[in-house]
């Protein structure tokens, strides 16, 4: 018999509490046979260091204060709910035990049952304030009295901010300066650590621990938590004085600094440390203070251009940028030999399938390449035109045969490495001939297989803007509005000082003025996660925000890589969030390539033959990935080979505007991970991981949604039950005083929980997912209004209902009592599909006696409304079908206007 125990606080993590009175709750998921005997919970904890353990136990939770479960419990287990309250005074640690009352069973434990180590409480009973008298010794222990430390002022409230400085020796001629110093070790000791390390040169990654800080690579941000609560964050900085700070694990679990000079003068290198009673406010008090520095030091050559390219005509509606549609892009899709006939075959087939995309990206392998050596990082670049053979008409001729047949397509953008080709340019073709160029030597360590041949011809620093400006001068001309520049790392790859420093600057800044002067910024910026490129370009806001790829790549072929791809995309944007970008979690694909189906136009929901449990494991792993692109923020793009779609999955992630464009529903408060010391433990050794939790928000502060991603990233290990409070919704008010009440609305289920108040026994939730499961629950404020006759009647826009994050379809929401009684709530939408209103009294209306909808001021036909079959207090509107059945055109607009209007009193 198997049992599985799911606790708020959790097992296995630490959690901060602003307040000492802890209400434990505890769901124990048993057998179903075994529901009616009596069972026994108990919490056995230690408060602070004091080594005894003391007993408390659990009572059955009361029905009315029981937790929502959200997801029904897997297959034959039913849910038994215990609670107990405990005052923590600084820190508890604890874990559970349980039995079957009757025959004298043993207890068991929760750490033997699921490997699931202690829950750490810890109260945060002094928080930090502006004035606190703290200097760095008192917080770091064994501070390496050779730094300079410095206190600055912060820009976020609670948080202290300084500086470290570090001497570092001038380069010598041909190699940098390389400096080891320990700092020392945060707060004396810690609880946990989390940090972003460098896992390759264009790329960052999580890494997370417990007490000692010995991360595998150097990292460029950490964090430590301290057993009162605190967070304390370093950044290493870059981009200032030619110095690239970084830190690494020392001799008995010291943080050190490693410092790389190229610069030919001694100088120094710079660290910040924030300290703060939430990791959020810690790491912005940190990227502030970098920005503030970098902007101070660098007038960036795009400051300029912002002016140039601002927006004429402003219409009074929602700003549509270029990576709000749907994208398509050629990598997976199409494999790596491009032509001119199996890029129009696949936006055919696109369109067969009524999927109507609005960016294409024309990937690697459009460009005419000289093929020598082993492999790509040995091919160079010869000219702007595209590869002869591949595309005998030349660009220019395929991109207007795609704008004559595909209207829907606005942007077209290909892809480019930020020094031409991978291998540079070809030392023998006509653009070496045309620009001066340079010979530089890249270091290849870190490809497994050492090239030959390890030395690029780029373009000379002189003539890197006139090159950038003939090249986009030309794509503009064959009707390309966008790029994807790819490969931004190789110039970190030289280990030249002098090359580097010569190189690094000129070129982004080339770059982006180009891209801004030709594109209007519609850029992806990719492999481009090197400490000077993040400084330097993508730091600074000095131009408008630019998607900018946010984890190494999806690698559709590799099962373990899916759960991974999001973990650690989800810790990357806890700092990229702060970056002048739009965090771009790659392409995926909606349905994998590998099984040949006969016919392209199946439906997806035409499973003869049945599907293989291949073919199943692939459908989730997709909307996995789909679930992680909607709430991340970013951009959407789909990599499907042609005819291989899940027309069900697009149709979540995206919608047709008034105007027949396909965008996707980009909350305004990209998705970060909420828990961010726990590790990653995807390959399921037995330990009860937790679920990865990823936090965005829409809206305005105050009325806007709270958004909770979760994913289960365990490759094995079966059914994960978490416990979730609803004060954890990212920008949910909490407190009674508040008096604000949310209803929570889980995307997989369409399960709608009563109105629940922050604190109050009842705002917990239970959420459950399998391997490969995730769910998309977003957080809705409601609208109170008083009824003679019926009471408080409480409503909420919840958006479109059929898309992941429909919340952020909502652009505006208004709500009125008219004179003559009737309620109006006046909802406008960015999207087609179907509208979800809460409306607390609507099992007591009839939809037809007591209801009336309109878009645009027009009623819908009266089948299109209805009552959701997964919950009875919300009303859906399909303005998608009325939409259509109603012949409206979308004149101007790019918005839908939709009113919903009933009587709030009863009819005598």
């Amino acid at each position: 018999m198997t049992a599985f125990i799911a606790a708020y606080p959790p097992l296995g993590q630490v959690t901060q509490v602003q307040d000492g009175n802890v209400t434990f709750h505890a769901v124990l998921e048993i057998p179903f046979e075994l529901r009616a005997e009596p069972w026994q919970l108990a919490l056995w904890y230690s408060n602070g260091d004091e080594s005894e353990w003391i007993e408390a136990e659990c009572i059955p939770t009361q029905p009315d204060a029981r937790p929502t479960d959200l997801h029904e419990p897997v297959g034959t287990t039913a849910r038994l709910y215990f609670t107990t309250k405990l005052v923590v005074h600084s820190s508890l640690t604890f874990t559970i035990k349980f039995r079957q009352q009757n025959h004298d069973k043993e207890w068991r434990w929760a750490r033997d049952e699921q490997h699931s180590s202690d829950g750490v409480v810890v109260v945060n009973l002094k928080p930090t304030q502006d004035g606190d008298p703290e200097s760095l010794p008192d917080l770091i222990r064994d501070l390496n009295p050779d730094l300079k430390w410095k206190s600055h002022m912060s820009q976020t409230p609670r948080t202290r901010l300084w500086s470290i400085e570090a001497g570092v020796e001038g380069a010598k001629e041909h190699e940098s300066t390389f400096h080891q110093m320990p700092v020392g070790i945060p707060w004396g000791r810690f609880l946990r650590w989390f940090a972003l390390v460098r896992t390759s040169t264009p790329w960052l990654a999580p890494r997370q621990g417990k007490s000692e800080f010995n991360p595998d690579k150097d990292a460029l941000l950490c964090s430590f938590l301290s057993a009162q609560g605190k967070h304390m964050v370093f950044l290493g900085m870059s981009g200032i004085n030619d110095v690239t700070t970084m830190f690494r694990g020392g001799d008995s679990g010291k943080l050190m600094l490693n410092i790389r000079s190229d610069n030919t003068k001694s100088t120094t290198g710079t660290a910040l440390v924030a300290v703060g009673d939430d990791f959020e406010s810690t790491i912005a008090a940190v990227m502030y203070h970098a920005r503030t520095l970098v902007m101070g030091t660098s007038a960036s050559a795009t400051q300029g251009l912002v002016e140039a390219t601002a927006e004429g005509d402003i219409v009074p509606q929602w700003y549509e940028n270029w990576y709000d549609g749907l994208g398509y892009c050629t990598w997976n899709s199409l494999g790596q030999k491009l032509t001119e006939e199996n890029i129009l075959k696949a936006l055919d087939t696109l369109a067969e399938n009524r999927i109507k995309i609005s960016n294409l990206i024309i990937d690697d392998n459009w460009q005419d390449v000289d093929y020598r050596g082993e492999g790509q990082w040995q091919h160079g670049w010869n000219d702007f035109e595209a590869e002869p053979k591949a595309f005998p008409r030349g660009l220019k001729a395929l991109i207007s045969d795609i704008r004559s047949k595909h209207k829907n397509i606005q942007y077209i953008a290909v892809w480019h490495a930020l020094l031409g080709y991978w291998g540079g340019l070809s030392p023998s073709g006509p653009l070496t001939k045309r620009y001066n160029t340079i010979q530089v030597t890249r270091d290849d360590t870190e490809k497994s297989q050492l090239p030959v041949d390890n030395t690029m011809t780029v373009v000379s620093p002189s003539d890197i803007q006139t090159f950038y400006n003939d090249f986009y001068t030309f794509l503009s001309s064959c009707g390309i509005n966008g790029v994807k520049t790819d490969a931004q790392y190789m110039l970190d790859t030289l280990p030249d000082p002098h090359t580097r420093r010569a190189l690094t600057t000129p070129y982004l800044d080339a770059w982006a003025a180009a891209s801004l002067r030709h594109f209007s910024g519609h850029v992806t910026s990719c492999m481009s996660q090197t400490p000077p490129t993040i400084f330097h370009s993508l730091l600074p806001n000095t131009r408008p925000a630019i998607p900018c790829r946010n984890s190494d790549d999806f690698f559709p072929g590799v099962p373990d890589a899916h759960p991974w791809h999001v973990f650690a995309n989800a810790h990357n944007a806890l700092f990229t969030q702060h970056l002048n970008v739009v965090p771009d979690w790659d392409m995926f694909q909606t349905a994998h390539h590998h099984h040949h189906h006969s016919s392209s136009s199946s439906s997806p929901f035409d499973n003869t033959p049945l599907e293989t449990e291949e073919e199943k494991e692939e459908k989730e792993w997709a909307t996995f990935h789909a679930a992680a692109r909607c709430v991340g923020g970013g951009p959407v793009c789909v990599t499907d080979a042609p005819g291989r779609h899940d027309l069900a999955l697009l149709r979540a992630v995206s919608g047709p505007t008034p105007r027949g464009r396909s965008v996707v529903f980009r909350p305004s408060v990209p998705g970060r991970a909420m828990d961010v010391y726990d590790e990653y433990r995807g390959g399921g050794d037995g330990a009860a991981a937790a679920l990865l939790k990823v936090g965005a928000y829409h809206g305005r502060a105050g009325t806007g949604t709270g958004i909770v991603g979760v994913f289960n990233v365990r490759a094995a290990g079966g059914v994960v039950t978490e416990v979730l409070p609803l004060g954890r919704f990212p920008g949910v008010v909490g407190g009674v005083e508040s008096g604000r009440r949310y209803v929570v609305r889980a995307h997989r289920s369409g399960r709608v929980t009563a109105p629940l108040e922050v604190g109050s026994p009842a705002a917990v939730l239970t959420v459950s997912l399998g391997v490969r499961g995730c769910d998309v629950l977003c957080a809705y404020p409601l609208h109170a209004v008083e009824s003679k006759t019926r009471g408080e009647v409480l409503l909420a826009n919840l958006g479109l209902v059929g898309k992941m994050t429909g919340c952020a379809a909502v652009l505006r929401t208004g709500f009125e009592v008219r004179e003559n009684g009737r309620m109006v709530v006046d909802a406008t939408v960015k999207a087609l599909g179907v509208l979800g209103v809460y409306i607390s009294v609507l099992p007591e209306l009839s939809i037809d006696d007591d209801f009336m909808v309109t878009i645009q001021g027009l009623p819908i036909p009266p089948h299109t409304a209805s009552v959701s079959k997964q919950d009875e207090h919300v009303l859906e509107a399909d303005i998608e079908a009325a939409w259509n059945e109603m012949g409206l055109a979308s004149g101007w607009a790019n918005e839908v206007q939709v009113k919903v209007y009933f009587a709030l009193e009863k009819r005598h």
